[in-house]
Order: structure tokens, then sequence, then C-alpha cells
């Protein structure tokens, strides 16, 4: 119950405002400013209880407390590494990412693209910070995490080794800004070795909130070098990397001092005259610092000795070259490109596009229902809408239509790799809304749409990463998006992006939460003689039947049925059974009651039977959320995963005990509710008293 409350507080403090790069969410809740000023005034450096200077702060396997590659390593503050520490040395510049012992390189390769946008970076890396003024062992940093941006407090120990440090440095030595950076993300991702291995785009967007996009550079679109050009005009993040085809590729370098399975960050692109002919070049950085390409347009090749008017030319040994637009085609297998957010963009003279952003979970049982592999349970997936009203603006490829990209990220996946798990495979589905449910959003579309309706379109594929985007041109209309896992009944949380280049609207496509609620309350006067006179033989000589006694009943009856699935009703579904009809408050059903209470056993039962499909004496839980139905509830997808994930069993299948008990309850709820809203306001006001008398019935 309280990650239900976790929930709901974080939605109201979204809503509040809470969670920009201006009002960031404090990471678990540690506040910079509280912590400093409290170690200014004691004359302590800050230790950081969250993400203490240990083992577990490493890693769990590779850098796992018992592996060989964590021995001699200790923990220093810059201060006891050399005589005079600096954050930021003259600003933040890409030489000042070398990389370390952590097969990090493509959160390198996304820092060094940072530094190209200084309005970016002070995002990112707080720029009042020191080792002088204000100094306390502590520093900040903001990143993007699905949706919302956290401010993240780190001390500034860091892991040494043979008094090197282990990880990310700069190549002047003294200057920190990036090893901090490079813990602040260890400790949002659980540990340094969970930072192993993946994709550029990954931090191009926790640094930016942006998008990002991936180009085969075997099948490149024609207009690639003028979309490179135009990104890096608009202050986009690129990074690129050559494909492996084996384990043993894997950070191999080719003969011409190119590294395979490395991330690079593309950082230039320009035109020179080159004997008398337009020469298209793009500039490269290598994470590591040093070796580069040897190829055309090297360092201090021969290629820039015939180059008219403005040169570009680099000759350090600093990990960045040039090369030729064609050789960059040649050698590297693919590049991601990272469009920005408005509010991540301080040029106004940019072309911003629309952005909206929704989180989702997948909950097995309920809303994990796979992709279209699994028709079945495709439907119970969360859906959500978007309408494209404005065509593009003098499209690049002449075709008419509405140019979207559509981005699926799983969270927190990184975080789990401590418990064994890893990312799902995921990808989504597009479909065009039909006719009769265009504008409506209260409506979660059925198995039955899904069997008779084929697909729009799709991503490009399921994959293992973080985050699966694909870019579509679409007629101006209404469509469903329908995000998954590959398979079905896999738990994990999910936001869904959708960048449009003019305005779109998208929304979350789910039932409505309501009920119709029969008032079939039984007069004594009415019940038949038959009933009544077995009502006297089961109540007693105080003519009242108890929750006990109802138990008693109902198990009686239950345990002569073949034809359903029960371990037989419990003390608190029958006490709820009674607190739904004990308008007496005595606890205790009377004659009238219990006759209503049996005609809803009966209501019930015959939808049980119907929606049990198989005739197996159980429901499964997709056939359960249509037996709501039936019964006369509407429930959306956050109330029925509770539902699924109280009442139904490991199998996820739900018995009948436990069908009837969830019912009673449900509609308990909306009784109590419709007493309190006199008004029909949706809204009603308790005080705590009055909250603990509910829950607690």
């Amino acid at each position: 119950m309280s990650g239900v409350a976790s929930s709901l507080a974080k939605k109201r403090a979204l809503a509040a405002g809470f969670g920009t790069n201006a009002n960031a969410v404090r990471y678990l809740n540690q506040d910079f400013s509280a912590l400093r000023a409290q170690c200014l005034s004691s004359g302590r450096l800050f230790t950081d209880p969250l993400f203490p200077a240990a083992p577990e702060a490493l890693g769990f396997k590779d850098l796992g407390r018992n592996s060989y590659k964590v021995r001699g390593v200790t923990w220093k503050r810059p201060t006891e590494l050399v005589s005079n520490p600096e954050f930021i040395v003259g600003g933040a510049t890409r030489t000042d990412i070398c990389q370390g012992a952590l097969g990090d390189c493509w959160l390198l390769a996304a820092i060094a693209s940072l530094t190209l946008n200084e309005y970016v970076m002070a995002r990112v890396v707080p720029p009042d910070q020191s080792f002088s003024d204000g100094y306390a062992g502590i520093f900040h940093f903001q990143f993007w995490q699905f949706g919302e941006w956290v401010d993240v407090v780190v001390d500034d120990r860091l892991p040494v080794k043979d008094d090197e440090l282990l990880f990310v440095h700069s190549a002047e030595g003294r200057e920190f800004w990036s090893a901090l950076l490079e813990k602040a993300y260890a400790k949002v991702n659980g540990c340094y070795e969970a930072l192993s291995g993946g994709s550029t785009t990954e931090g191009f967007e926790d640094f930016t909130g942006g998008i990002a996009e991936n180009y085969d550079l075997r099948q490149p679109p024609s207009n690639l070098f003028h979309i490179i050009r135009k990104a890096l005009e608009a202050g986009a993040l690129l990074g690129c990397s050559i494909d492996i085809t084996s384990a043993a590729d894997s950070e191999a370098v080719t003969r011409q001092k190119l590294v395979k399975g490395h991330a690079y960050s593309l950082t230039g692109a320009v035109e020179v005259d080159y004997r008398g002919q337009r020469e298209k070049l793009v500039r490269m950085r290598n994470p590591w610092g040093q070796v580069e390409w040897t190829g055309a347009w090297s360092d201090g090749s021969s290629e820039w000795n015939y180059v008219q008017g403005d040169c570009p030319n680099a000759n350090a040994e600093d990990g960045e070259f040039w090369m030729s637009f064609n050789d960059f085609l040649r050698h590297w297998s693919r590049i991601e490109v990272c469009t920005l957010t408005p509010d991540a963009i301080g040029d106004d003279s940019v072309k911003h596009w629309s952005v909206n952003n929704y989180d989702g979970t997948w909950r097995r049982g309920s809303t994990a229902g796979g992709c279209r592999n699994n028709p079945y349970t495709f439907w119970t997936n969360p859906q959500f809408v978007i309408r494209l009203d404005e065509q593009d603006d003098d499209p690049d490829d002449g075709e008419d239509g509405c140019s979207f990209v559509v981005g699926l990220i799983q969270k927190n996946r990184r975080k789990l790799r401590k418990q064994g798990e890893d990312m799902h495979t995921i990808g989504f589905a597009i479909y065009e809304v039909p006719q009769q449910f265009q504008g409506q959003r209260e409506v979660h579309l059925d198995k039955n749409f899904f069997l008779s309706h084929a697909q729009t379109a799709r991503s490009e594929t399921f994959i293992n990463l973080r985050e699966v985007c694909s870019r579509f041109k679409l007629p101006p209309g209404e469509y469903l998006i329908v995000p998954s896992t590959f398979e079905p009944h896999l738990n994990g949380d999910f936001c869904i992006r959708v960048f449009s280049e003019k305005q779109n609207d998208t929304q979350p496509c789910d039932d409505p939460v309501g009920a119709e609620l029969d008032d079939e309350l039984v007069p004594d006067e009415e019940v038949d003689a038959g009933f009544r006179g077995l009502f006297q033989k089961l109540a007693g000589a105080d003519m009242q039947i108890s929750a006990a006694e109802l138990r008693t009943i109902l198990n009686k009856i239950v345990g002569k049925r073949s034809d359903i699935k029960t371990d037989g009703f419990s003390m608190e579904t029958c006490r709820v059974m009674v607190n739904l009809m004990d308008d007496s408050g005595n606890g205790k059903l009377g004659l009238g009651e219990f006759a209503t209470m049996w005609k809803k056993i009966q209501k019930y039962l015959s939808i049980y039977k119907t929606n049990d499909l198989d005739g197996s004496g159980s429901m499964s839980t997709p056939e359960m959320r249509v037996a709501f139905k039936d019964a006369g509830f509407t429930l959306n997808n956050t109330i029925y995963q509770l539902l699924v994930a109280r009442y139904a069993d490991p199998d996820m299948t739900i018995d009948f005990d436990n069908f009837v008990g969830c019912l009673i309850r449900l509609e308990t709820m909306f009784r109590m509710f419709q007493k309190l809203d006199q008004h029909s306001s949706g809204t009603i006001e308790l005080n705590f008293e009055q909250w603990l008398n509910f829950t607690m019935l």
C-alpha cells in the first residue's frame, strides 16, 4: 500500500512543477545546499551515507568485493591526490574525459558531446562548485531520469589504485568534474559496474531529456550529412560506433587505428575546398584521449596542404581527429543523434519540436500483455492516443505527412543488474483509431479490436535496449500506440515520449473508473417462505448471521461443487461481505440482508462461469477484467493492476471465493464514496479519524 501512496505523491509533485531542470527532484531526498551548509558549519567534509565509499559502490560481479580487479583500491578525495585540485579548468572541454578501467565509453562519448553545448552542460554540471570557495567535500549534478530531472549529491571520495583514479579522469590531471559526474551517475544506477556496456543514446538522453535516433550507416539516408550538420547547429549530441562480429573484436584496433565496439563522439561537420572541389569532413573524438585515425585527413596528413580558405586542421594527439565523410560511411556502422527538448535549447532561432511524455507500467497478469504474437493478452497492454493535425513544412523527402518520433524507455533496468536482471526486449505497435473511437480518451480497446485491425506502423524491431526509438510520417489523424515487452507477463516500468515537428496531442487511453450499482436490497417481507425457513435454520436463535456463520454456510455450499475452483471463503472476505450489507452496524446479517447477499453471490457465480472460457473452474486474469465489466465495474489500468496483485494466484488465475471477495470490496468502496459525495462532485473530504474508520473496514 505504501507503493500506491508513493506513486500518488510523485504524480502530485510533477503536477506541482517538480521534476523540471529548474526545480529538480532531490535524489534520495538529499538537499545539496542544506548538506553543504551543515558541513561548513561543523567543519567536517561530507561523507555520503547513501552511496558510501565501499566495495558495494564499485560493483557486484567483475568489480565485486572478491574480484581481483578491485584489489588495492582505496578511496581518496582530490585534495589527497594533487596539491591544487580544480573542479573545472578553463571551461569543460572534450579533453577532460579520458576512459579508465570501466567499460563505459558510451557514457564518456556522451559527456564529450555534452561539453560542446555550454547551456546544456550548465544544466547537468551546476557551475557554482569548486575546491576553494565553499568547499565541503560535497558536489551535485542533475540528470534526466525517465521524465523528470533529479539532483544527485555525492561526496568527492573517488576510487583510486596506485594513486591514480580508477575510472574517468582528465588528461590534465588536476581537474575532477568528469570523475565526480561519473560517480553521481553511478549512484543513480546503483554502482559503477552497472555503467559497463551501453549505448551513447542513453547518456545523451540522461544529460538533456532529449530523444535519440539511430541510423544504420550500411543504409544511410541520402541527406545524412545535412542531418548531421543541422543537428550540430541545433545543439544536438551525436555518437557513433563500429559493430563487432565476435567477442574477440571488442575494442580491437583496426589497421587505421579505429576501435571496434567502442563509442566515439561526432563533434563537427564542415565542407572545405580541396583541390578545387568541395570535400565533406566530420570530426570524431575517442574518449580514450588517444588512439586516432591514421587515414586521409588524420592529424598532420598531406590532405591538409591542399585546402583553400579556412582550415579546421588538428594535430594534437588528444583523441580528436578529422576524416572524410565518405570514409566515415565506409568504416562506421551506426550513428546516434539526440534531438533536444525546447527547454534544453537556449537559442530561440532553433526550430523546436513538440514533446509529450507519459509514464506507464507492465505488470504480470494485468497489463503485461506481450507483443502481437500473443493475441489473447496483447490488448491488456497500456494504450496511448496521438492526434496529428498539421503536416510538415517543406518536407525533405517531398512527401506530405506528419513527422513524429516515438521513444519507449524501460526504467531502472541497470539498477536491477545486482538482482540478476537486465533489459527486457521491448517495442511498440501503432494503429489507426477507427472513426467511432476518435476524440475519445476514456476507452481501453479490447481483444476484438486487435483481432480485426492490422497495425499501421511499428517500432523497427523489438530489442533488449533501454530504449526503442523510431521515426514515422503518417497522414493527419488519430493513432493508437501500444508499448509492450516481447514476451507477456514481465514486470517493468516505462515512459513513452512523442516528439513531433508540429504540435501533437498525446494522451493515455484508458477505461474510466465507474460502477453501475443496482439498488437490489430485498425487503424482509418479500423473502419467500422457503428461503425464510432456510434462514431460520442457519441463523439460529438470534435470527442473525455473523461473518463466522456466513463462512461456514458458503464453504459447505461451494465445497460440493466441482465446476468452480476455490480454497474456501476466508474470514476476511466474509467480514467484507457482512460490512457491505450490514446497515444496522451490529456486524451481522438479518433476513433481508442475507437474501440480498445470496442474490449477489448467485449473480457473481453466473458471471464467473460465463467468463471461465476454457471451463477450467477458474478465471485467468484477462478474463477477470472482462468479468468486472459484466458485473458493472469499469476500472483503469492502475486499479486493475492492484486488484490482480492482491486477489490473483501466482499462476495468474483467480478462484471463485477471491473473485467474490474482490467484487464485494469494490462495491463497498464505491457505495461508501457515493454516499459521502452527496453533490456528485467526484471529490470527498475526510479528517484523519474518518479516514481510519473507513480504511479499517
